[in-house]
């Protein structure tokens, strides 16, 4: 093992400010999942997604996913379409629900949601008498799925689409910001992700009802009443003031964050240019704007991207297989599936590079030094 220290995947990067909103909390006494900051880090992202969508700041991206199949009524013995080749994050709360998964495969341009398999999905389960309540895309990496092929099916069928953008805040499709896009989205402010709340997440839903109903789940379902009284089940969903001060802070430098990542991933283009049968995921035309929230590429063989991940391991350097697909996993052995074996093969020969926005030139170095010992 080298004696440098670690260079990580995605590393949290503050940027300065997070402390003042933070230290306010701390002057005020907003010690709670309600106060100053969440209702000013909501406004943030109101502002920076625009399209008069509304977000309601929660305690994860998962609590979010979980209030937004609920706010579109999935219940237990439904069907959910889940694209496979995502976090296990994306289809655990179909599960909590007791309503099952559904997964789709990928295609090769963006790695995500096929439209054609989707389709087959949805037409095959209405002959089986079972009509999916939802389908969950995601925007894998940062990177968009194909919208508009996407939504012609989902309304095609009357599905509403549930918008996973966990990973692609500060992407854009022709020209409409990721997280905007759903008939329900969701963000992730996790450590690693592009911009963080330590723990954190949000719904973005489309109107403010909505939003109240959201907000009504999350806070335990309390009635209005002098005593507690409850109606319906609730959740301890709400995201803690303390934790969108770190958000507001990292509003502030959310642009810039995004303009690094995807300098690291011209960085990692120009690094392999001259390699052969090496390709990095990059937007399939100029409809879509990633984040690069992780930069990866795809190898010819397994063997290849395991000697890779190891020469980087052996220099302290954390790279990761993509995510395995949702239906190559025991816990979701006897889930449906339809499609190829296209997300298989993006797994079996993919791997996430250092992509953070705060890795200094010397990092960089040590990076490329590898990659041109490897080749």
């Amino acid at each position: 093992m080298s004696n440098n220290s670690k260079i990580w995947l995605s590393s949290p990067h503050m940027g300065g400010n997070e402390q003042k909103y933070v230290q306010e909390a701390f002057d005020t006494n907003w010690i709670a999942p309600l106060g100053p900051n969440v209702n000013g880090f909501e406004i943030d992202l109101e502002n920076y997604l625009g399209d008069d969508v509304h977000v309601a700041a929660l305690s994860s991206g998962t609590a979010a996913l979980h209030l937004a199949l609920i706010l579109l009524g999935v219940e237990a013995g439904d069907e959910v379409i889940c694209q496979s080749m995502t976090f296990s994050a994306s289809a655990n709360p179909i599960v909590y629900l007791g309503a099952t998964p559904v997964f789709v495969d990928s295609e090769p341009d963006t790695w995500n949601i096929c439209p054609d398999s989707l389709e087959k999905a949805i037409e095959d389960r209405i002959t089986k008498g079972k009509k999916p309540k939802a389908i969950i895309g995601v925007h894998l990496y940062g990177m968009p799925f194909k919208y508009d092929e996407i939504r012609a099916v989902a309304n095609k069928f009357d599905i509403p689409l549930v918008e996973d953008s966990a990973e692609a805040l500060g992407s854009v499709y022709k020209n409409q910001k990721c997280g905007t896009l759903g008939d329900i989205s969701i963000l992730s402010f996790n450590g690693n992700k592009i911009i963080t709340t330590s723990g954190g997440g949000a719904l973005v839903v489309r109107n403010k009802e909505l939003k109240d109903k959201a907000v009504f789940l999350s806070t335990q379902s309390r009635d209005n009443a002098p005593h507690y009284q409850h109606s319906s089940i609730g959740y301890n969903y709400r995201m803690s003031n303390v934790c969108a001060g770190i958000g507001r802070g990292q509003m502030e430098v959310l642009d810039k964050h995004v303009g690094l990542r995807r300098e690291m991933n011209r960085f990692y283009q120009e690094c392999f240019e001259n390699v052969q049968n090496v390709t990095i995921l990059k937007e399939p035309t100029s409809d879509y704007y990633s984040n690069h929230w992780l930069s990866a590429v795809l190898f010819e063989s397994y063997e290849q991207r395991e000697a890779l991940r190891l020469a980087f391991d052996k220099e302290n350097i954390e790279t990761r297989p993509l995510w395995k697909p949702m239906h190559l996993q025991p816990v979701f052995e006897n889930s449906p599936y339809y499609g190829g074996d296209v997300s298989e093969k993006i797994f079996e020969r993919g791997l996430c590079l250092p992509s953070g926005s705060n890795l200094t030139n010397e990092e960089k170095n040590r990076i490329k030094t590898v990659l041109q010992q490897f080749f």
